[in-house]
């Protein structure tokens, strides 16, 4: 696993997610109360973006049909769902990166 550069703290905004593309992958990453994650930025439903889904506390609601993820762990908090990956992150400075 490598780490690599993805944004700076100040491109997602406390309570928000964004998706990007690292060495390949999509991803999305959170930022709860200043903490940053990373997960698989497409939910296993239907493939949803889940960086453009609406982030309450540190659950992340999929734009196409709602299903929810915890951003901390990747586990889904609807029932009957499966989970998506998560990256660990780590801030250097300004920088958020994220080890794939």
């Amino acid at each position: 696993m490598a780490l690599y550069p993805v944004a700076t703290i100040h491109d997602i905004p406390l309570g928000e997610g964004r998706p990007f593309e690292v060495n390949g992958k999509q991803i999305a990453v959170f930022n709860v109360n200043g903490k940053f994650h990373a997960i698989a930025n497409t939910c296993p439903h239907r493939g949803g973006p889940l960086g453009d889904g609406q982030l309450s506390g540190k659950t992340v609601t999929c734009p196409l049909h709602s299903w929810e993820f915890d951003v901390e762990t990747g586990d889904c908090v609807s029932p009957g769902a499966g989970c998506v990956k998560t990256y660990p992150v780590e801030v250097r400075g300004e920088d958020v990166l994220v080890d794939l």
